[in-house]
């Protein structure tokens, strides 16, 4: 293909192929999809091993939502984790990760893990910009969980960068 040489009709040679066109769209099958839907629900239903702790009656959520993924962690009042969710853990591949969707099912898998550790109180506290920040909360809301308080601790800058130097013109 490479080596052959392609003359038209009116004697003039094509144009060489332009790889950076348009791209081939993959369109997966309703199988393909449903298939994947059973991966996630199967996922979800792989219970984490968790260090069960007695008599454990407050603990601290921490969300961290990025543009590429959300990430979801149980902590008790001492910092120490009991549990982390993210949505690649899950069985979400690729820009699927940053759905509002995929942060809701990785709060549902943390709401479980709550209601096994039969904790009563939750203190939450959200960080990042990306999209599963609300659905993240309303999720574990809508499972039953007892939000003291909800806290955002996305970090700002209060000053920025330093400008640009003027133009000299």
């Amino acid at each position: 293909m490479f080596g052959e040489r392609l003359v038209l009709a009116a004697g003039r040679r094509p144009r060489r192929n332009n790889f950076m066109g348009k791209k081939k769209v993959i369109k997966k099958t309703t199988e393909e999809v449903l298939k994947e839907g059973r991966e996630v629900e199967k996922a979800m239903g792989k219970s984490q091993t968790v260090k069960f702790k007695a008599g454990i009656e407050k603990a601290v959520i921490y969300i961290n939502s990025s543009y590429n993924n959300t990430r979801i962690s149980l902590c008790d009042s001492q910092g120490n984790v009991l549990a982390m969710k993210t949505a690649g853990n899950i069985g979400f591949k690729g820009t699927k990760k940053a759905t509002s969707y995929a942060a809701s099912k990785v709060a549902e898998a943390i709401a479980d893990v709550i209601q096994n550790l039969k904790i009563s109180r939750v203190e939450v506290i959200i960080k990042g910009m990306g999209k599963g920040r609300e659905s993240a909360v309303r999720s574990l809301g809508a499972r039953g969980v007892e939000m003291d308080s909800i806290k955002d601790r996305t970090p700002f800058p209060h000053g920025g960068v330093r400008p640009p130097r003027p133009r000299r013109v």
